[in-house]
């Protein structure tokens, strides 16, 4: 027999472990990155065993009647093991937890999965119990991706603004300006969208704080005019380092970096610095709103002429 259990702050090592060693997980399901919120969501985490050995675990919240996997999180399905671990416990487990679910008042169940190109090792039993759950597909956005064995290159008007900023004199380097780097980001999301970055900045900085390795800022900058004067940042990205993904988000270029073309020397030197160090993919992220409703397709065509084609990120729903 299956048995499922709610996480409870005992486990934080045990959790810990798991996901290192797990076939799906990232940083991101670390117990350091998922409670930097937890004011802002009631953890309901679960934890599937037998005889007293870990099989799975959900990073969860529980809201009312709902459970989310995890609204905090850009994905939050089962993580699971590398070895010894099919479909038919995938299935059982499935089935605990719905029994489960149900009986501490639960409804509904969002879930997130984890795209494959986060995948340690094939790791999709949860999509097949899914439907077998009678899951609908609820939420689908898509996200663009270059294949860095086999990139498929910038296009000549990226080529050509990348040619234009280097001779400019923009410079990319990796940033520690956090607090600069925020102030244009959030001046390009006001112009742009009437909206502010869904981190603060003392989040950002403390998330970078717990994971300097994982989550790091990248900036396209203008040498100062004088030498006691500062570099002006015209472009800058966060980019989110996982086993085999560099995944990049907050995207932001001022108006000076969009006339320098800063953004292609700036993709270009990390799709380049990504390829050296290993990873499989390098992420763009998603390009949509209204829950995947609305594609920007100005954005999704920007992301595809540096050579990035389309993985989605599905989001599916079960009535318990």
């Amino acid at each position: 027999m299956i048995e499922i259990l709610q996480y409870t702050p005992e486990y934080h090592l045990q959790w810990d472990e798991f996901v290192s060693a797990s076939r799906n997980g990232t940083f991101l399901f670390y117990r350091k990155y998922m409670e930097y919120h937890s004011d802002r969501f009631t953890d309901c985490s679960l934890i599937a065993q037998r005889d007293g050995k870990l099989l799975a675990m959900l990073p969860a919240n529980r809201d009312g009647q709902v459970l989310y996997s995890h609204q905090g999180l850009t994905f939050g399905s089962w993580i699971v093991p590398l070895k010894h671990f099919d479909v038919t416990v995938m299935l059982e487990i499935w089935d605990a937890a719905a029994a489960w679910l149900k009986k501490h008042g639960i409804a509904t169940v969002i879930y997130k999965a984890v795209p494959h190109i986060y995948h340690r090792y094939p790791c999709e039993e949860d999509l097949y119990a899914l439907f077998r759950h009678n899951a609908t597909l609820v939420e689908s956005n898509i996200s663009t991706t270059i294949l860095l064995e086999d990139p498929l290159g910038f296009d000549r008007g990226n080529k050509s603004g990348m040619n234009a900023a280097r001779k400019a004199g923009v410079v990319v380097e990796e940033s520690e300006d956090w607090a600069g780097y925020w102030q244009v980001l959030d001046q390009v999301l006001m112009e742009r969208h009437d909206t502010h970055p869904v981190h603060s900045l003392a989040e950002i900085e403390l998330l970078h704080d717990r994971f300097p390795q994982n989550i790091r800022l990248y900036t396209a900058t203008l040498p100062p005019a004088c030498d006691d004067g500062k570099a002006e940042i015209v472009a800058g990205v966060v980019m989110y380092f996982t086993r085999a993904v560099a995944h990049s988000q907050y995207i932001a270029s001022s108006p000076r970096g969009r006339e320098l073309k800063a953004l292609p020397l700036l993709f270009d030197t990390l799709i380049k610095s990504a390829q050296e160090a290993g990873y499989k993919y390098f992420d763009f992220g998603i390009s949509n709103e209204n829950h995947g409703r609305y594609l920007n397709s100005g954005l999704v065509q920007q992301k595809s002429r540096m050579g990035g084609r389309g993985i989605v990120y599905n989001t599916y729903k079960i009535a318990l």
